[in-house]
């Protein structure tokens, strides 16, 4: 009777934390109101002569020559990013051993926030690009294509990785640095950097060697725990479920 007591209890409490997990897996990258943000994401990114020289760091036993070309700030509201190196991802870890760059995020700002034209948008992000789709011609007249920027985050500090691991759609960040190019002469790797927000297509995104980065205000932050508390409350009824069908005694046939 205990067993099957057990059984139903994680039975359940699985079907309970996948419900959770998949409202609050649609929940919890909701991009917020532009009330929810700072007078900061209105501001154009910061971009100034740079007195940084070029300089060698290393990742992993990787070997990376980084060239600084202008120092650089943003402060935006983030729309989709992209891990480096994440289960998916062929590219950075494997094929061009690109350690450094450890995350893509895609930011809005300006005009595209304080209208709330943002929010109508559908993103999307890969290995080199972020992807934006607007509903109709209003829409796509609204948006500012270049108050919107796809930001190749690079650093060889683990705290400055921690805390850019940690931004997610729908957060506010700062991100300061430098624009750069850098290279692996190892494996013959090389990405160079825009330094201009109007250019579109391939090398149109910003290269930055992170100095400082901080979300400034994180969204969802109720739906994000949600997920996180479902997701472990799945692995356990599971785990569960299966302990209690080893450990409980073999049935007796029944005889009349």
């Amino acid at each position: 009777m205990l067993f099957d007591q057990l059984e139903r209890i994680f039975k359940v409490m699985l079907l309970g934390a996948v419900a959770l997990l998949a409202m609050s897996f649609f929940q919890k990258d909701r991009l917020p109101t532009p009330g929810f943000f700072s007078q900061a994401v209105l501001s154009e990114p910061r971009q100034t002569l740079t007195q940084s020289s070029p300089f060698e760091t290393k990742v992993n036993d990787q070997t990376y020559r980084v060239t600084p070309l202008f120092d650089y700030e943003l402060s935006g509201v983030v729309v989709t990013d992209y891990e480096s190196g994440s289960l998916g991802d062929i590219y950075h870890h494997r094929q061009w051993k690109d350690f450094l760059n450890v995350k893509d995020l895609c930011v809005v700002w300006g005009q595209n926030v304080k209208s709330g034209v943002f929010r109508k948008l559908r993103y999307d992000s890969g290995p080199w690009t972020c992807f934006f789709k607007t509903p109709d011609r209003k829409t796509s007249d609204a948006f500012r294509n270049d108050q919107l920027s796809n930001n190749h985050l690079l650093t060889d500090d683990m705290d400055l990785h921690r805390r850019i691991m940690r931004a997610a759609p729908g957060d506010e960040v700062r991100i300061k640095g430098v624009l750069v190019s850098y290279q692996n002469d190892a494996t013959g790797f090389d990405r160079g950097t825009s330094i201009s927000r109007t250019d579109t297509g391939n090398g149109a995104c910003e290269t930055i060697y992170v100095t400082d980065f901080a979300v400034m205000k994180e969204a969802n932050r109720g739906w994000r725990a949600i997920y996180r508390l479902s997701g472990f409350a799945a692995a356990v009824a599971v785990l569960g479920f299966l302990l209690t069908l080893w450990i409980r005694p073999a049935k007796k046939p029944y005889l009349r």
